[in-house]
């Protein structure tokens, strides 16, 4: 693997790519430890489950009935040179679950893309390089080839839903996930596919 030097020193080596898993790998993991109750990262607790159990129904979902728009078929059918993208995520992320199938299913549209997947709390070296208004947010997509173009963790009317809440006092966390689920449902992946298409255009 070809690492393109950034304006900092990469914290992504061969042994992050070789770690990392294929997506019918990574829902593997997930499926096989929730049949010991559990989830990955450190926290098995009740809520943790109830979390990833919710997850693979939505990725199930998605998996099934995401349409791909004409506009970012196209570009990324026009991809020419070999592009490796590194996903840190976990099974108990919601908007993991939500994004997930559309990111892949654009990337199986062309064999010039190969995408991996890493467990967060497993590489917080990589995690901490790209934070998000200081957290440590997920999904987190990074182009190899570029590691300046990434993107994640959710689309910007979502990540718009989590500054509103953190404003908010008097909302409660689960009126936000309410919020944040119902947009994603309603959305139904146009605004990433949107995103997806300047994401790649900006790639040259």
């Amino acid at each position: 693997m070809n690492l393109k030097t950034t304006s900092k020193p990469s914290v992504i080596n061969e042994v992050h790519w070789e770690n990392g898993l294929t997506y019918h790998e990574y829902r593997q993991l997930i499926d096989s430890l929730l049949k010991i109750n559990q989830t990955t990262g450190n926290n098995h607790s009740e809520k943790q489950l109830v979390y990833t159990r919710l997850n693979v129904q939505r990725m199930n979902k998605w998996d099934k009935i995401t349409k791909l728009n004409a506009d970012l078929i196209k570009a990324v059918e026009n991809i020419n040179t070999p592009q490796k993208w590194l996903i840190l995520t976990e099974a108990w992320c919601g908007d993991a679950a939500q994004n997930l199938p559309a990111i892949q299913k654009i990337a199986d549209l062309n064999d010039n893309i190969e995408v991996r997947y890493l467990l967060r709390d497993e590489n917080l070296d990589i995690m901490d390089a790209y934070l998000t208004d200081g957290s440590r947010s997920i999904p987190k997509l990074i182009i190899l080839d570029n590691e300046l173009t990434n993107w994640g963790p959710r689309p910007a009317p979502a990540q718009q839903i989590l500054k509103d809440y953190k404003k908010d006092e008097s909302m409660s966390y689960d009126q936000f996930s309410i919020n944040l689920h119902t947009w994603y449902a309603k959305d139904k992946g146009k605004t990433l596919q949107s995103e997806f298409i300047s994401l790649l255009a900006s790639l040259g």
